[in-house]
C-alpha cells in the first residue's frame, strides 16, 4: 500500500465537508430557512417534489444580496454573520441562526444550485448557479425583492448517497418537521409549505401582539394543546425561560411533542428530556409523555452553539441552573394548576359513549320490540313549548304502559313514583360541585352548576395523600436509618469517583458514603462504603439504589434517580393509605374529599398519570341526548 501522503483536491475537499451539513433534503430546507431568517425575511415558502430529492426551492422577501455579496456566498467559509470576521471573540458570541459559512457551498457541492436575489434598491435580480462545485458567472434575471434558492437533483455529484435516503413521504414528513420548529420559534414570520403537485402541507400566516406565541403553537401542535396549556414564565440572573407546558393528563405515547428553542434556534437536546422527566415524575406513569414547548433566551456567552455543523446541539456553561430552572419553573405551572384536568379527559369519555348502530337497526340480542318501540316514540316525541297547557304535559309512565302489558306495567310502575331528589344547583365557587350520590361504592357524582363531575374515590385520595407526605417530607427532612452492616457497594471507578464528588449532596437525601478503595487489576473497579441510607428505603436494594444514582449522574448530572426512588415509596405508601374501592361514604364524606380535592395541587390526576375526575358540561350531556 503507498503510503506517500497527498493534497486532495478543492472539489473532494467540499463533497467530504458536504456531508456533514447536508445529510438529507430537510438539512438542505433547515439551512436555507435559517439563512432566510437571518436576512429579515417576513415571509418564507417551501417547495418539495419527490420529498426534495428533485427538487427544493425557498423563496423569502428578506433584503436580499448585491453582486459582491451574491459571489462570496457560494465560498466556503464566507458569512455576513461574524461582523468582525475572525477577530476577537465573537464565535461565543453567536446571536444568528448560521455563521459557519458552509451551507451554500455544500448544498452547490453535491447538488445543481440556483440563487436568485434582489435587493430593494436594484432594479433586477442577480443570478448565480453552482452545479457540483463548479460556479458559473453571475447573470441579470427577473426576481422580486427577496431571495430564490433552488436545488436540484440532490446528491446527484454524490450518487451513492441517495440510497441513504427515505421514501419521498418520509423525507416530506422530515422537512415538515423541521419546518414546524422554526415556525414555532418565529411566530412573526409566516411559513408555508407545497409538496408533490402543488399539494400544500400547511401555511401558518405571522402572528404579533399578545397571544402569539401560543396562537402558534395551537396552529402547529393542535387546538386540543392550546386549551390545555399551561403558561412557564420566569426569569433569573439574566436567563428567561418561557412557553406553554400540557397538563400531565394531556399525555402522549412518545416525546415527539415536546420541544426546545434556545436564542431562537430549535435543538435537540437530552437536558429538556431530563427536565421534563424530573418535573412530571409526580404525575406521569414511565410510558407517557407530556407535551411541552419551551423557550429559553439566554446570554450568547453562556452558550455554546458550535458543537457540530448542522447546529442542532447547543452546550450550556451553567447545564446544570438552566436544569434547575426548568425544573422549578415547569413545577411551579403545574402547581398553579390546581386540580385542573385536560379537557380531553371529558372528550375520551364522550368517544366512548358514541354508538356503533344506527337507531333503525335491528334488536339486540335480548332486546324486545317493546323496548325497541318506547324507544321509537320517544325519540319522535317533541315536547310542547307551553308545558303548562292543557294536556301539553307528557306522561312517560303510561305511554309505556300503552306499549307493555300488565306485567310489564308493573314492573315500570317507578316511573310515576320515583322520589324527589334535591335539585338545589350548586354555588359557583364551587368547581367540583355538591355530591349526589355513589355508584359502587368507587364513584361519587357531583353536581356543578353547569353539570356534573364523575370521582374515583381511591384515585383522588391516592393523590391527596401523596402530596400530604410529600410536604411533611419537605418539612422535616428526609430521615436516615444507620445500617447495622455497612453495605459495599462495587461500581466502576468513574461512576464512584461520580458519586463522591457529591457526597454532601448525597448526605442531604439520607446517604452517608465513602470510597472504599479500588481494582486497578480488576477493570478499573473501585467500591463504595454506604453507612446510612434514607430510613424509607431501607428496605430497598442498596447496591441497585447506588448503580441507578450512578447512571442517573452519568447521563443526567444530577441525582434524581435517588428523587424518583423516595417518592416512588411515597406514593406506594400513599395507595396503601387512601381509601379503598368498595368503601361506602356518607354524604359529608364524599364533599369533605370533594372541597380537599379542590385546595390541593394536582389532584386532578393520581400518580400514575389517570385522571381522578371527569367533568360533563351540561351541553356534553345533551349531546348524549341527541338535543345538540
Amino acid at each position: 500500500m503507498n503510503s506517500t501522503i497527498r493534497r486532495l483536491s478543492e472539489r473532494t475537499i467540499n463533497r467530504i465537508a458536504a456531508g456533514e451539513v447536508v445529510e438529507r433534503p430537510a438539512s438542505v430546507v433547515k439551512e436555507l430557512v435559517e439563512n432566510a431568517i437571518d436576512a429579515g425575511a417576513k415571509k418564507i415558502n417551501v417547495h418539495l417534489h419527490s420529498g426534495g430529492k428533485e427538487l427544493i426551492i425557498v423563496e423569502d422577501d428578506g433584503h436580499g444580496m448585491d453582486e459582491a455579496n451574491l459571489a462570496l456566498s457560494i465560498e466556503r467559509h464566507a458569512t455576513s454573520k461574524l461582523p468582525e470576521g475572525d477577530k476577537g471573540d465573537k464565535l461565543f458570541q453567536i446571536r444568528t441562526l448560521g455563521f459557519r459559512g458552509e451551507a451554500l457551498p455544500s448544498i452547490g457541492a453535491v447538488a445543481r444550485l440556483c440563487i436568485t436575489s434582489r435587493t430593494n434598491t436594484s432594479d433586477h435580480a442577480l443570478q448565480i448557479k453552482v452545479e457540483g462545485g463548479r460556479v458559473a458567472n453571475i447573470t441579470a434575471a427577473a426576481g422580486i425583492d427577496g431571495t430564490r434558492v433552488e436545488v436540484r437533483d440532490l446528491f446527484y455529484a454524490t450518487p451513492a448517497r441517495l440510497k441513504f435516503l427515505k421514501s419521498d413521504r418520509a423525507e416530506t414528513m422530515a422537512v415538515s418537521d423541521i419546518l414546524k420548529r422554526l415556525a414555532m420559534a418565529h411566530p412573526t414570520v409566516g411559513f408555508s409549505l407545497m409538496s408533490g403537485g402543488g399539494r400544500r402541507a400547511f401555511a401558518y400566516p405571522p402572528t404579533s401582539g399578545e397571544g402569539a406565541q401560543l396562537a402558534r403553537l395551537t396552529a402547529i401542535m393542535g387546538g386540543k394543546f392550546g386549551e390545555n396549556a399551561l403558561a412557564v414564565n420566569v426569569e433569573r440572573d439574566g436567563v428567561r425561560l418561557y412557553g406553554f407546558a400540557a397538563l400531565p393528563t394531556f399525555n402522549h405515547a412518545t416525546s415527539q411533542k415536546q420541544y426546545l428553542v434556545v436564542n431562537g434556534r430549535p435543538v435537540r437536546d437530552r437536558l429538556l428530556n431530563g427536565a421534563i422527566r424530573g418535573a412530571y415524575q409526580d404525575f406521569l406513569a414511565s410510558n407517557r409523555h407530556p407535551a411541552v414547548a419551551l423557550f429559553l433566551d439566554i446570554p450568547p456567552d453562556a452558550l455554546d452553539v458550535n458543537v457540530h455543523p448542522a447546529k442542532t446541539e447547543v452546550r450550556f456553561r451553567d447545564a446544570a441552573g438552566v436544569r434547575s430552572m426548568m425544573v422549578g419553573a415547569l413545577r411551579a405551572a403545574l402547581g398553579e394548576a390546581g386540580h385542573r384536568a385536560s379537557t380531553s379527559v371529558a372528550d375520551n369519555m364522550m368517544s366512548s359513549f358514541r354508538p356503533h348502530t344506527s337507531p333503525n337497526a335491528p334488536p339486540k340480542i335480548g332486546e324486545t320490540p317493546s323496548n325497541r318501540a318506547l324507544y321509537e316514540r320517544a325519540q319522535a316525541f317533541q315536547a310542547p313549548t307551553d308545558t303548562g297547557s292543557e294536556g301539553g304535559a307528557y306522561n312517560l309512565a303510561e305511554d309505556a304502559r300503552s306499549l307493555m302489558d300488565d306485567k310489564d306495567a308493573s314492573e315500570m310502575a317507578w316511573l310515576s313514583g320515583a322520589p324527589a331528589i334535591d335539585n338545589t344547583p350548586p354555588p359557583n365557587d364551587l368547581p367540583l360541585g355538591l355530591a349526589r350520590v355513589q355508584l359502587h361504592e368507587t364513584y361519587i357524582v357531583a353536581q356543578t352548576h353547569d353539570g356534573i363531575v364523575i370521582v374515583d374515590q381511591h384515585a383522588a385520595h391516592e393523590r391527596l395523600v401523596y402530596e400530604r407526605m410529600k410536604e411533611a417530607l419537605a418539612a422535616s427532612g428526609i430521615a436516615r436509618q444507620i445500617l447495622l452492616v455497612p453495605e459495599i457497594v462495587e461500581l466502576s471507578q468513574e461512576d464512584c469517583t461520580r458519586l463522591l464528588s457529591r457526597e454532601a449532596e448525597l448526605a442531604e437525601l439520607g446517604f452517608i458514603v465513602e470510597g472504599f478503595g479500588s481494582d486497578t487489576t480488576n477493570g478499573g473497579r473501585a467500591a463504595l462504603l454506604v453507612r446510612e441510607v434514607p430510613a424509607m428505603l431501607k428496605n430497598a436494594s442498596i447496591p441497585n439504589l447506588v448503580q441507578d444514582m450512578a447512571d442517573e449522574i452519568r447521563e443526567l448530572g444530577s441525582d434524581m434517580a435517588l428523587k424518583e426512588q423516595l417518592e416512588e415509596i411515597c406514593g406506594t405508601l400513599a395507595c396503601h393509605g387512601s381509601v379503598r374501592a368498595g368503601r361506602r361514604l356518607n354524604s359529608d364524606e364524599m364533599n369533605a374529599l370533594l372541597r380537599d380535592m379542590e385546595a390541593t395541587p394536582h389532584s386532578g390526576q393520581c400518580n400514575h398519570g389517570r385522571p381522578t375526575y371527569v367533568e360533563l358540561k351540561r351541553h356534553d350531556i345533551e349531546r348524549l341526548f341527541g338535543r345538540r
